[in-house]
């Protein structure tokens, strides 16, 4: 199976460039975080399960829907999150 990559997501690269192994990591967080459903099973079927599960549990930054969404989907506490625990030590002023 062949991962494909949406432009619109991967706009301020050039999709050509862009290695699918060593690139894993960005590659998983952005397709969580802004990309869409049938991308997300891609994405897993593509990396399996365990691998973007180890990826998006040590990412430093994960938005409060996509973090519940993954926390949900891996049934892992959220506390358990890399994203959660350094959000915890910069609380934002305005938290909306």
């Amino acid at each position: 199976m062949q991962l494909i990559l949406r432009p619109a997501l991967f706009w301020d690269v050039n999709i050509s460039d862009v290695d699918l192994i060593r690139h894993r990591a960005s590659i998983i967080e952005r397709i969580s975080t802004r990309g869409r459903l049938d991308e997300f099973r891609d994405l897993l079927q593509f990396y399996g399960r365990e691998t973007v599960k180890n990826t998006l549990l040590n990412a430093r930054y994960l938005d409060k829907r996509t973090l519940a969404y993954c926390s949900l989907i891996f049934d892992i506490p959220i506390k358990e999150f890399r994203c959660y625990k350094l959000a915890q030590l910069n609380p934002e002023h305005w938290n909306y």
